[in-house]
C-alpha cells in the first residue's frame, strides 16, 4: 500500500504537532507558588543555615520563593510530623538530618512514620 505524498505530511505535520502539544501540557510548571522548608532546629543553628542557603539558591533558579519555617521541639518530631500531615503536593519540604531518624528508633510512639526510599538526598557520611 503506498501513500500519497500530500496525505503522508498531513500524517507526518500532525504527528509532530500532537508530540508538541502533549509534551507542554505534561509540563507543568513546579514550583507555581511558594515552597515551604520546614526546619526541625532552633533559627541560626547550622541546619537553618544550610535551609536558608538552599531556599536562596532554589529561588534564583526556579523562580519562586523558598519559605524557610523552623518548627523546633520534641527533637524535630514537631517538624517532622508537620510536613507528614501536609497535603503530598510537593509544596512542604523537610531537611532532613540524622536526628529525624534516629527519634524513630528512639519514641516508641510516634504519630508518623519515616519511609527511607522516600528521600530525595543523602547527608555526607563522617
Amino acid at each position: 500500500m503506498t501513500l500519497p505524498r500530500r496525505r503522508f505530511l498531513y500524517l507526518t505535520a500532525g504527528a509532530v504537532s500532537l508530540l508538541a502539544v502533549s509534551r507542554l501540557t505534561l509540563a507543568q510548571a513546579y514550583p507555581s507558588r511558594p515552597v515551604r522548608i520546614i526546619v526541625g532546629f532552633a533559627a541560626g543553628g547550622s541546619a537553618d543555615i544550610v535551609a536558608r542557603l538552599t531556599g536562596q539558591w532554589l529561588s534564583e533558579r526556579l523562580g519562586q520563593q523558598f519559605v524557610i519555617e523552623n518548627r523546633t521541639g520534641a527533637g524535630t518530631n514537631i517538624a517532622t510530623e508537620a510536613v507528614v500531615n501536609s497535603p503530598p503536593d510537593g509544596y512542604t519540604l523537610l531537611l532532613v538530618t540524622s536526628a529525624n531518624f534516629i527519634n524513630a528508633t528512639l519514641y516508641k510512639k510516634l504519630s508518623f512514620k519515616l519511609h527511607p526510599r522516600r528521600r530525595a538526598g543523602r547527608e555526607p557520611q563522617p
